[in-house]
């Protein structure tokens, strides 16, 4: 009967363990033979975990709003690269390129980034990370 419950808790703290490793996928929902650029102002950017979100909004070649969502690493990851809260604003002109996402919504997986200056924002990928 021990056995049994020792085999039990080991199993439990094994799920427990493994559990957050297998939540996590990255890049997954992108396809990486799909790569866009967009350009448009930034509506809103959250500096937030898992993933640092980048809301912006192009423009149709009829001049209408056409909102995107764009998605980096890790706050922690870009801050070692000299991000903050406060690197990205609304109404920032911004490029991007990026991995388009597979269910075709207006998303992408970031892997560059021109700023409002012109200039390329460093990601955690130019670190070597």
């Amino acid at each position: 009967m021990t056995r049994i419950w020792l085999a039990l808790a080991g199993a439990a703290v094994l799920a427990m363990w493994s559990a957050p490793a297998s939540a996590h996928h990255g890049a997954a929902a992108y396809d990486p033979a799909h790569v866009v650029t967009v350009k448009g102002a930034v509506t809103d950017f959250q500096f937030i975990n898992p993933h640092v979100l980048v809301y912006f909004e192009a423009k149709t070649d009829q001049g209408a709003a056409d909102p995107w969502q764009g998605e980096l690493t890790s706050p922690n990851r870009l801050g070692r690269v000299g991000w903050t809260k406060r690197t990205l604003k609304p109404g920032d002109s911004i490029t991007v390129t990026g991995m388009a996402a597979k269910n075709g919504k207006h998303s992408l997986w970031i892997q560059t980034i021109i700023g409002p200056d012109g200039e390329p924002l460093p990601t955690a990928s130019d670190t070597g990370d």
